[in-house]
């Protein structure tokens, strides 16, 4: 009777643990994460397109309407501000090129991707907090997961090399089945896999042109891929996946419609800016020489179709005021018109960096896996919660973070964490207590 009496006790605490969303065995009970991000996808490409497989994504998972990117809508902050859940101004990768306006050093995208220098500035990104809690991560080709963290880097690492091509379709699915692999045979927790389209084709051929439709289809047929993939690897029951973007796209704007702000127009660059980077989208950067600042801030007020800005007294929505790295005068273009030094030939016929309240600036947002619900729809929200999101599926305590679960818990199950064993372990307890108290 005793016995009897020991056993009840334990099953009730071990139910009333479960009910409490504590699983007996955390770590048996965690599922696992896929990020995916597809450069560029802008919120609404997938409207005028054909894509089966995202239409059938949405009824098996969550859609948001749009998501947010933060200010900056460039590949580099907006990715960095995903995986930290920190404002630009915090995390303090303001730009896509590594630059200092000390020595004039400009660095291009691909060659920023392994300077640790550039990504640690003290916030820590997903990958190296999960760690630190006994999960195994890896990042694909995704931007920051090559740098060192404070001397910590993330387990495993592919990283994309200048000139390598964005778009091979054979090398999508290679990409998918080396990632199925490091969940299913090497027990990985946390992957983040990258791709760069349909961003090129966006700058390349512009928003509104079959060459974009055509690389949606591809990023739709890759989509299916990868779900039969998580199929053929056993993983349907234990593997969460979300799928996003950084930024969307929209047309540039050319003559002889409009004419192209070339700021040399304006003030002249070479007496009364040290530094600039001013050919580089929708957004542009300068430090103006000593005791000029008052004088290039006048000139460029001047110029059409842009909004300039004193670091300091950039607007609140932006997070970016408080950023050490940016220099003093910051310039946003009008949508679709680019920016122009020095009547440099812009061969983009479509662009990104403007204010991301523009709805061309949004991007997309879908989740399936264990964790989430089946054919819901919330509305939109700002990219910086997915990171407390991603926290929650994946158990973890989270680093510091600007964001809030409570943005994005309606679109989990059980409000999140825990996992359909996990669950289906607890109505087995109960079944179990109460046979034994019968």
């Amino acid at each position: 009777m005793k016995m009897k009496t020991s056993l009840r006790l334990f099953l009730l605490v071990a139910v009333a643990t479960c009910a409490a969303g504590k699983p007996l065995s955390k770590a048996a009970d965690r599922n696992k994460l896929l990020l995916v991000s597809f450069d560029g996808f802008r919120w609404d490409y997938d409207q005028d397109v054909d894509t089966p497989h995202l239409d059938q994504l949405a009824r098996d998972g969550v859609k948001a309407k749009y998501i947010t990117p933060p200010m900056l809508t460039m590949t580099s902050p907006s990715h960095f501000t995903t995986i930290t859940g920190r404002w630009v101004e915090d995390h303090e990768v303001v730009h896509n090129m590594m630059f200092d306006p000390k020595t004039n050093l400009k660095l291009p995208h691909k060659q920023t991707l392994k300077q640790s220098k550039w990504w640690d500035n003290g916030v820590l990104p997903l990958w190296i907090t999960a760690q630190n809690q006994g999960l195994k991560t890896a990042s694909f080709y995704f931007p920051g997961g090559a740098a060192n963290y404070s001397g910590q880097a993330v387990d495993r690492v592919r990283v994309t090399d200048a000139g390598h091509p964005d778009d091979n379709e054979t090398e999508w699915r290679q990409n998918i089945d080396t990632v199925m692999s490091w969940f299913a045979d090497e027990d990985f927790d946390l992957v983040t896999l990258y791709y760069g389209e349909p961003d090129n084709v966006g700058h390349a051929h512009g928003p509104d042109t079959p060459d974009r439709k055509r690389i949606i289809r591809q990023i739709d047929r890759t989509v299916g891929y990868l779900r039969d993939a998580i199929g053929r690897h056993r993983l349907n029951d234990s593997l969460n996946v979300i799928i996003t973007s950084d930024h969307g796209m929209t047309t540039v704007k050319k003559r002889p419609q409009v004419d192209e702000i070339v700021l040399n127009k304006y003030l002249n660059l070479l007496k009364l800016v040290s530094f600039e980077i001013l050919d580089y989208g929708g957004f542009g950067i300068l430090t103006p020489r000593p005791g000029r600042e008052q004088e290039v801030f006048d000139a460029l007020s001047g110029a059409p179709n842009l909004t300039v800005y004193r670091k300091h007294q950039l607007p609140e929505s932006f997070r970016l005021a408080k950023s050490q790295r940016l220099p003093p005068i910051v310039v946003v273009a009008d949508l679709g018109f680019n920016l122009n030094s020095r009547f440099i030939v812009y061969v983009n016929k479509g662009d990104h960096g403007y204010h991301n309240g523009e709805m061309d600036m949004k991007m997309i947002f879908r989740a399936f896996g264990p964790d989430f619900k089946k054919n819901f729809v919330s509305g939109p929200f700002d990219s910086i919660h997915i990171y407390p999101l991603m926290c929650k599926v994946l158990q973890i305590e989270p680093a510091p973070h600007n964001g809030s679960l409570e943005q994005t818990q309606d679109l989990l199950l059980h409000s999140g964490g825990g996992s359909q064993r996990g669950r289906l372990s607890a109505a087995l307890l109960l079944l179990l207590i109460t046979s034994t108290l019968l």
